[in-house]
């Protein structure tokens, strides 16, 4: 197999090939990420008859964490959006933060619902809010989507109990209760450095594809609802699989051996909380709906079938960037470099975050190789995990599969994802960092640091 720089030269060329394909040559997605996926592995040289299984491998894998769930969330966002439930808490965010702050608004709920719910399922729950408040607003759809995904990701990348930080506090030995209170400080400011301001830049200087808008006219005509819904019951709908997960999370943490956290294990599965979220959807919205539950059923399978898989194939890809080795060769690489210690932290989790596609395996790689490091280091365990963290929220690219549920759920072309999305995640983990070096200044002072 390919080793040393020409691993680097090999990503870089993937990825040139990737873009070349979908925005000159316009081959769908799909079939890119495949092609590319294919022809990376034969050049980084792992063998012939490994090729296929490893593409496979990653594409199931992949499919099998949000497989059930994008299908799910797809039908219940349909009907949340057919009996206007949408509309009924696009008013409410509206009316709590006014117009003009209304994606400050989406940020931080953003960021409050990945705590306890997995970047994914919270995007795919709340991205119909996306449409609405972009309609009753008149501020662009890009705004909207960097504004909830930087939101969702900066969570997902520093704030436990998601998986990601969690094993970095544990791998620094860093105090949990500290940990997620410092977390919490850096995210806030992160979320509206960039979700809410690189958001309303973006937005007003990349134009909106038409998506959306062709959508609103499909939900003018086809989903007037019958009556009015509740802006309670609207809440009440969307909140349930959010409810139902973050129950889980809770009853593990405080009581792992009773019976509640064993019925909680069960409901507050993110899939099996989506599956009872759709069937109360159906029971509960009905009445609020005049499309036909077939048409709804039809539409939302439809819009899922594409998304699962291009999503698949981002996860293929990204499995043979992994098997390559590229992230062990940077990390060597990266040790003899003299970086301060959390400078380094940031780069090395930043790297890995890009080119191996997941946040979390970037945050478990880096901290598993420099936490234990902290103390000959002489530097507080927190704020050198915060630092990890940090690189893990960007860059996105489209070896990702959080990318393409990003740039389908959002509706946006591939460049409009990476200006929205990609920049917009990479300026909040930068914002994080600067939070970190903050805290730093306060060492021997605040508790922790």
């Amino acid at each position: 197999m390919v080793t040393g720089n020409m691993l680097i030269v090999i990503f870089l060329l993937s990825l040139a090939a990737l873009f070349f394909l979908i925005l000159k040559l316009k081959v769908e997605p799909f079939l890119s990420l495949i092609g590319v996926a294919f022809a990376t592995a034969v050049a980084i040289g792992i063998p012939i008859a490994e090729v296929p299984g490893i593409v496979t491998t990653g594409f199931g894998n992949t499919l099998a964490g949000v497989g059930i769930l994008i299908g799910l969330g797809v039908i219940f966002g349909q009907f949340l959006a057919a009996s206007g439930a949408v509309e009924k808490i696009a008013h409410a965010v509206l009316k709590g933060f006014g117009k003009q702050k209304s994606p400050a608004g989406l940020a931080l709920t953003g960021t409050a619902v990945s705590i306890p719910v997995f970047f994914d399922a919270a995007f795919v729950i709340l991205s119909g809010l996306i449409k609405s408040l972009s309609k009753k607003t008149g501020i662009s759809v890009v705004t909207f989507v960097t504004a909830l995904g930087v939101g969702l990701i900066v969570s997902h990348s520093m704030i436990p109990p998601t998986p990601g930080p969690l094993v970095v506090a544990e791998n620094t030995q860093a105090d949990l209760g500290l940990f997620i209170l410092y977390a919490i400080i850096c995210a806030i400011p992160a979320t509206l450095v960039g979700g809410y301001l690189y958001g309303m830049f973006v937005g007003k200087r990349v134009k909106t594809g038409a998506g959306f808008e062709e959508e609103d006219e499909i939900a003018v005509t086809k989903e007037t609802p019958k009556k009015e819904i509740g802006t309670g019951i609207s809440f009440l709908m969307l909140s349930l699989p959010i409810v139902l997960i973050l129950g889980n999370t809770i009853s593990q943490l405080l009581f792992p051996d009773a019976i509640i956290s064993t019925i909680f294990g069960f409901v507050g599965d993110k899939n099996i909380a989506l599956f009872i979220s759709v069937i109360a959807a159906i029971i509960v919205l009905s009445p609020y709906i005049t499309a036909a539950k077939e048409s709804l059923y039809s539409e939302a399978i439809s819009s899922a079938g594409i998304i699962l898989l291009i999503t698949g194939a981002g996860g293929a890809f990204g499995a043979v960037i992994n098997q390559s080795g590229i992230g062990e060769y940077l990390i060597a690489t990266m040790q003899s470099w003299s970086i301060p210690v959390l400078l380094l932290a940031f780069i090395f989790s930043q790297i890995l975050r890009a080119s191996l596609g997941s946040a979390t395996v970037a945050l478990v790689t880096t901290s598993s190789i420099m936490g234990p490091l902290a103390l000959d280091l002489g530097i507080s365990p927190i704020l050198l995990g915060l630092a990890i963290c940090a690189g893990g929220i960007g860059l996105s690219l489209p070896n990702d599969s959080g990318f393409w549920v990003v740039n389908k759920f959002g509706k946006l072309t591939i460049p409009q994802t990476l200006k929205a999305w990609t920049i917009g995640g990479f300026l909040a983990g930068l914002s994080a960092l600067g939070m970190v070096y903050l805290l730093s200044l306060f060492s021997g002072i605040l508790p922790g640091i």
